[in-house]
């Protein structure tokens, strides 16, 4: 799971050839995977298609870049400040068109429980199979999907 982070400091979720805030060619990648998130909200789902667990737990959660800098620790600009935001506490005043300026990316992903609430704490887990490829009526190799889930910490 990978979030990219152009010269301007914009991060995105997934990785984009470029930025869709500013232009520029992403200079890092960021790796999600090791990082715990917050659930931002989440919904469930029960008219899923065909192979799609039933029901379909999902959320929106927010990866907070700041406190780390660039993917190494380091901080480019040489003013001490990893890119938290520009709000005094560190909030992310102006929603989610401000996230990737505010060194926050969300991204969205199924839940591995069903017991979640707003502010809670997840990190991504790899699943093999997000759903079962011989369910659909498409060829099942075209439909085997790897990915990742939200469980709570």
């Amino acid at each position: 799971m990978k979030a990219a982070r152009c010269p301007d400091g914009h991060y995105h979720h997934p990785p984009h050839p470029r930025c869709p805030d500013c232009g520029a060619k992403p200079t890092e990648r960021i790796d999600l995977s090791d990082r715990e998130a917050v659930i931002v909200t989440w919904t469930t789902v029960t008219a899923t298609p065909p192979g799609v667990r039933k029901p379909n737990h999902l959320a929106i959660v927010e990866f907070d870049l700041g406190d780390r800098g660039d993917a190494d620790g380091t901080d480019d600009e040489g003013d001490g400040d990893p890119g938290n935001g520009d709000d005094a506490d560190g909030a992310n005043g102006g929603g989610a068109e401000d996230d990737s300026e505010n060194g926050t990316v969300r991204a969205i992903g199924g839940l591995t429980t069903d017991d979640a609430a707003i502010g809670d704490r997840v990190r991504p887990v790899y699943v093999e199979r997000l759903r079962e490829p011989e369910a659909g009526i498409r060829e099942p190799d075209s439909q085997e999907w790897d990915g990742y889930r939200f469980e709570p910490i």
